[in-house]
């Protein structure tokens, strides 16, 4: 299975750590757990980077990660109906779903429902896993939002 990550370039080289959400926490992790965070597609990723920006804040130094998991991952998929109503604002039902996950080592993948896109998926990777090295990470290309999505349209 193809998975995307999205960062800024100068991130790039760390991007598979799992550093920055251990650091800061996400949805899918409290602080202190690694998690590494992708989407299924090159589009989901941009959706997902995008809706993290300030309005007039159009980055220049971005770079898209393709990267290729093992053919028998992600394992388990953590459907909407198995999560709680409000889930997509609740996160300490989703962090403590995540930090089970990674505790478990049951995979090295987990494919989660996104919140801005909400048929579409997420791939969280769990940097601690045995098969990590089994991950194929292929060259960063880089990227550009498109400038009329930062545009300004005062009504």
């Amino acid at each position: 299975m193809l998975i995307w990550r999205l960062c800024r370039a100068i991130h790039a080289g760390s991007a598979f750590s799992g550093e920055g959400a251990r650091r800061y926490s996400g949805r899918w992790n409290s602080r202190g757990v690694p998690m590494i965070y992708c989407s299924s597609s090159l589009a989901l990723a941009a959706i997902e980077l995008f809706v993290h920006l300030e309005p007039a804040q159009a980055p220049d130094d971005l770079v898209s990660i393709p990267a290729t998991l093992p053919d028998d991952e992600p394992a388990r998929t953590i459907r909407r109906e198995e999560l709680p109503s409000t889930w997509w604002t609740d996160l300490s039902a989703t962090r403590d779903l995540g930090d089970a996950w990674i505790r478990s080592g049951s995979s090295l993948a987990l494919k989660v429902p996104s919140v801005p896109i909400r048929p579409e998926w997420n791939v969280l990777v769990n940097p601690l896993h045995p098969r990590m090295t089994e991950l194929r990470i292929d060259p960063l290309q880089p990227f550009v939002f498109d400038a009329r999505m930062f545009e300004r349209t005062d009504t």
